[in-house]
């Protein structure tokens, strides 16, 4: 009795050490996100934490989006990111219980006949279960960290998504602009040339001329309204809006480029330190590993059980004692067990090993898309529009002389067009690029899955119980 008094208040203690957090670990989660993208995301457990949510995008709403607006609005609103920080309560409540001990159960008999009465009494507790907690607590805690790393891991993707789509939903609003005043222009050369064409003075062939253009305007510019509506919408779906707040306002150009380009020093060893995706490997074999030990501490006993238990007749004094349920390894020696965890363990260190090459694979690529942006939007910039606007002005000189004809100077318009718009998604280019390199180097790979492992140890763990 003395002993399973103190097995029994030695349980209570460590129930009691097993409790809620108070911001259910998601103070992790916005220090590794703020590290990465700038902004704090918000966990939405309330109703008052909604409302306040709300009210802030309805007031990003009023102004024209930013890139950092977007990425705000996103944080605030996508249902999957609040879905996704709902695991980190399901990690907790796992880690909580690992923490406290099974609750004994309790058993009771009776046989009646022949005028006596015989009643067995029994209450059982899970010892093993006392023996295993700390290595049980120690996987449930690195699964609760993967849990953490697994939120912002998802918090960064989502911030990323929410700047392409609007640096895309910009591009395309000024091109279909553009392509607008394309039209306006092909429509006046049109029919100018119909109606010279008519008087005699423009011969069938230059009139047809202006007419394919009108029709490859016209075409142009119907892609193009498409293309910003499909922009407008995915970035629609990333920020999750609805109702009034699609009438939201788009910048009507994107930013400039930067005086200078990015360099930054140690790429490779700052993604092996800060991407989340490798941390998240780390974690995970860190896990299975924390696993195999628990796997091998319970290898030949599967259930141990021990409970006080009395016996009472009629007519006859009650007697006591105690019972012990031992699972004997006749058949399975947990040998089977072992060699699952041990290639689990290392299937999750080569997939670690892999996902550092490629991780430090992306950085290089990664840069070097960045720096090409960089460049081509620079040179677009500095070299191929300021040569066009100098042979716009030199054709208004030679047409305002009577040198040019209207339709040299719409001819003119027409080589413009590829240049204005090769300037537009250069520049869109490098605004894609630099988003992707900083994630390549703190936040996640842009092509493939994070390796994930937590949930097989803790299938481990819970059957090790």
């Amino acid at each position: 009795m003395i002993r399973l008094t103190a097995t029994a208040l030695a349980s209570l203690v460590l129930a009691g050490c097993a409790s809620f957090s108070q911001d259910g670990g998601f103070t992790t989660v916005e220090q590794l996100t703020k590290e990465r993208v700038g902004q704090t995301p918000t966990y939405q457990r309330t109703g008052e934490q909604t409302d306040s949510a709300k009210a802030r995008i309805a007031e990003l709403l009023k102004q024209p989006l930013s890139a950092d607006s977007v990425v705000e609005i996103a944080l605030l609103n996508n249902r999957d990111l609040q879905a996704s920080y709902a695991e980190l309560g399901i990690a907790e409540s796992d880690l909580v219980r690992a923490g406290r001990l099974a609750n004994p159960s309790f058993s009771f008999g009776r046989l009646g006949g022949g005028g006596a009465v015989e009643i067995d009494r029994a209450v059982l507790f899970d010892v093993l279960g006392l023996f295993t907690m700390p290595l049980a607590m120690q996987v449930e805690q690195r699964r609760f960290e993967q849990t953490q790393l697994q939120a912002a891991y998802e918090t960064v993707g989502i911030a990323g998504e929410a700047r392409k789509a609007f640096f895309e939903a910009v591009t395309a609003q000024q091109l279909a602009a553009y392509f607008g005043q394309v039209k306006e222009a092909a429509d006046a050369s049109n029919e100018l040339a119909r109606r010279m064409a008519a008087a005699g003075n423009f011969n069938r062939l230059a009139q047809m001329r202006e007419q394919s253009f009108y029709a490859d305007a016209t075409a142009q510019l119907a892609r193009a309204g498409h293309q910003a509506i499909a922009s407008r919408e995915r970035l629609t779906r990333v920020l999750a809006l609805s109702g009034d707040q699609l009438e939201f306002k788009l910048p009507e150009r994107l930013p400039e480029l930067p005086a200078a380009p990015a360099e930054p020093k140690d790429a490779e060893q700052i993604a092996m330190d800060k991407r989340l995706d490798v941390l998240m490997a780390k974690r995970a074999t860190e896990a299975t590993a924390k696993s195999l030990g628990l796997t091998k501490t319970t290898r030949f006993i599967n259930v141990l059980q021990v409970g006080y238990q009395n016996q009472s007749n009629t007519g006859e004094s009650r007697k006591n004692g105690y019972e012990i349920e031992l699972e004997l390894p006749l058949f399975d020696f947990g040998s089977a067990r072992v060699a699952r965890a041990e290639a689990t363990y290392m299937q999750s260190v080569n997939r670690t090993a892999q996902l550092a090459i490629n991780a430090r694979s992306e950085v290089r690529e990664s840069y070097s898309a960045y720096r090409t942006a960089y460049d081509l939007a620079r040179h677009f910039r500095d070299e191929v529009v300021p040569l066009r606007k100098r042979i716009s002005d030199e054709n208004m000189l030679r047409y305002n002389g009577m040198l040019a004809s209207v339709f040299e100077l719409l001819a003119d318009s027409k080589d413009q067009i590829s240049s204005v718009t090769g300037a537009v998604e250069a520049l869109r280019d490098y605004w894609v690029a630099e988003t992707n390199l900083q994630a390549a180097l703190t936040g996640r790979s842009l092509g493939s899955t994070p390796v994930m492992g937590p949930s097989t140890a803790a299938a481990s763990a819970q059957s090790a119980h």
